[in-house]
């Protein structure tokens, strides 16, 4: 959306100290004597006025942890996306099909084709209407940024039903068409193999099926929804529409100690760091001029040469991983450009919001930093921060089981991976970094210039960011359900 917020005038000193707030309107510019702040979250900023349903927000709670959304029936929404970990999961580069186990100790149990290529986005605000684009390089998007309810892109195309006006519900659509992810590998079961063929409308036909033929979902979405009366009547959009209800209230996080601030104009809410780094944030470092507004994002895309872990997500053209290697593969992700095809988004993705940033480690699209202190230091000199990045820093959850494609005339199926050729598949998490070319395909769409900050400046906005932290958001596994309608186990388990 191209407007300035509404915001706040915090009023300094010359001696550095911070005065009382005052409400300011849109048109006040920060200024030597003062800093700007957005106003806090309201009730209106959300979808529904933040007042779904109650009957559409539980159908959507047991829609997001009952693993019946992904083909083998063995994760769901809330394996990647656990309120115990931060809404993510705790690792730079998650495990999708064929894992088993919570957060950072999830490992496989079975053969997997590789990882989850970027870092699972934490959901923290994400019912918020100023989210006119999700998923790291904004693939389902309102194109009228300033009406998030009409046309959207997506990687369906019009495939999407016409029923859905906004971004989080179609969201919903696509992590179950992903083999990777939930959908399982050719063979498994119809849902993945409708993938292979990239049929997400059969896909989404099989899950409405599979839900509405559960009795007891069918009575939710009967309560949820007057037009459903039997089980013919389901769609996915029912879900999709569903799973948004229940985020829009799961995670909504305003409760920090920066929200005080921002609803009272009282600074001693942060401690005596934290404000100085608030100063540095809103002020000489430029923090907020790509985390602006109340969720502390400009919701665009930025490159600012954050390191490639990982196999990438099949982009570019470069060949040498397959010629090395002799496996089918190229290593790059290249973000935003994949979408909009402008020379000027290679490599950009989406300024990620900072609420809860201390909960929600690993950082960057790749989880290529493990130290929220690196990733303020990137930000001042991403040339020389990538420069200096050490790939083997990364922990990534060791794969103990490869499976690859063996196409047979127009048949597909998979076979373990040889042996001897184990190595070459391992190599896919560092190919970029490793290859001087690729890096500095990286390093020259760098659009960051660097700023210079002392080391006591570094910790202040450290604590600042630590300050964004809403106590209640550290473990909200209370809303992971005992049970759920399908009889299958939840994901995660309903913890004590």
């Amino acid at each position: 959306m191209n407007f300035r917020p509404p915001t706040l005038i915090i009023a300094a000193a010359l001696s550095g100290s911070l005065l009382p707030a005052v409400l300011a309107d849109a048109s006040n510019e920060s200024s030597e004597d003062g800093i700007s702040l957005p106003l806090p979250l309201t009730d209106q900023d959300f979808l529904y006025d933040s007042a779904p349903d109650p009957t559409l927000v539980e159908l959507g709670r047991n829609l997001f942890f009952d693993p019946i959304l992904s083909g083998n029936r063995n994760i769901s929404c809330g394996t990647c996306h656990d309120p115990a970990f931060g809404s993510g999961d705790g690792l730079a580069l998650g495990i999708g099909e064929g894992g088993v186990g919570a957060g950072p100790e999830r490992v496989t149990v079975d053969p997997i084709t590789g990882r989850v290529p970027r870092n699972a986005q934490p959901l923290w605000n994400i019912g918020a209407r100023s989210y006119v684009s999700l998923f790291h390089d904004g693939r389902v998007e309102a194109l009228d940024r300033d009406d998030a309810t009409g046309a959207i892109r997506n990687p369906a195309g019009s495939d999407l039903p016409t029923d859905i006006f906004d971004p989080l519900a179609a969201q919903a659509f696509f992590p179950v068409t992903s083999p990777i992810e939930m959908a399982g590998q050719h063979g498994e079961n119809p849902i993945a193999n409708a993938a292979q063929h990239e049929d997400r409308r059969e896909i989404w036909s099989i899950l409405a099926g599979r839900v509405a033929a559960t009795p007891e979902f069918l009575d939710m979405l009967r309560g949820a929804f007057a037009e459903i009366k039997t089980t013919e009547d389901v769609t996915y959009s029912h879900i999709a529409k569903a799973l948004a209800a229940f985020q829009t209230i799961a995670f909504r996080s305003d409760e920090s100690p920066f929200d005080a601030v921002l609803r009272t104009g009282d600074l001693s809410a942060l401690p005596t760091k934290a404000q100085q780094g608030l100063s540095l944030f809103f002020g000489t470092a430029g923090c907020s001029s790509c985390h602006s507004g109340p969720l502390l994002t400009d919701h665009q895309f930025h490159a600012i040469a954050v390191p490639q872990i990982g196999p990438g997500k099949g982009h570019g053209g470069d060949m040498t991983y397959l010629a090395t290697t002799g496996l089918p593969s190229r290593a790059e992700d290249e973000g935003r450009f994949r979408i909009t095809e402008n020379p000027s988004d290679l490599f950009a993705f989406r300024t990620p919001s900072l609420r809860n940033v201390a909960l929600t480690g690993p950082w960057g699209h790749s989880g290529a930093y493990s130290s929220l202190e690196d990733m303020v230091r990137h930000h001042l000199n991403p040339v020389a921060s990538f420069a200096a990045f050490n790939p083997s820093d990364v922990a990534l959850p060791p794969i103990e089981h490869v499976q690859r494609i063996a196409a047979r005339g127009s048949q597909f199926r998979f076979e373990p991976l040889e042996v001897a050729r184990r190595h070459a598949f391992d190599l896919r998490d560092t190919w970029v970094m490793a290859s001087p070319q690729l890096r500095r395909r990286i390093v020259d769409s760098n659009r960051l210039a660097p700023i210079e900050l002392n080391c006591e400046e570094i910790d202040e906005l450290v604590a600042f960011l630590h300050a964004l932290t809403d106590p209640t958001a550290v473990d909200r596994s209370e809303m992971i359900p005992n049970r759920v309608p399908s009889g299958l186990p939840p994901q995660p388990a309903a913890r004590d």
